[in-house]
């Protein structure tokens, strides 16, 4: 799978979702630190890339319609620590068949994940 992530995630989960096999790169990386989120979203589209991030700008699922883009994950933890985000990303990427979330709007938090499909 592509993956950009965005910059409130840590950089090293880069190197955790490569090792699983994901081409992966990050906003930070690409230069677009600080950028507008519409200028993010954009490098991730163009790129044709599934975008992760725990941005609340990007949770309007009106806004970004399952099968209009690439897709994103929106993480969403109580206690959001850069450890507690890179385990549950690293652990989502484990567990869960990401390779059929291309196109979706996926949620996850703590204790569950929802995925809305095109």
């Amino acid at each position: 799978m592509r993956i950009k992530l965005d910059e409130n995630l840590p950089t090293r989960l880069a190197g955790m979702l490569a090792n699983l096999g994901h081409d992966t790169d990050t906003v930070y990386t690409e230069g677009l630190s600080s950028a507008v989120d519409p200028v993010v979203w954009k490098a991730a589209q163009d790129a044709d890339r599934f975008f992760v991030t725990q941005d609340l700008d990007f949770s309007d699922v009106r806004a970004f319609k399952p099968g209009t883009h690439h897709g994103v994950l929106l993480v969403r933890l109580r206690v959001p620590s850069r450890l507690a985000l890179a385990r549950k990303v690293e652990a989502i990427f484990k567990s869960e068949d990401v390779e059929s979330w291309n196109r979706c709007f996926v949620v996850a938090t703590d204790h569950k994940i929802r995925v809305r499909r095109p």
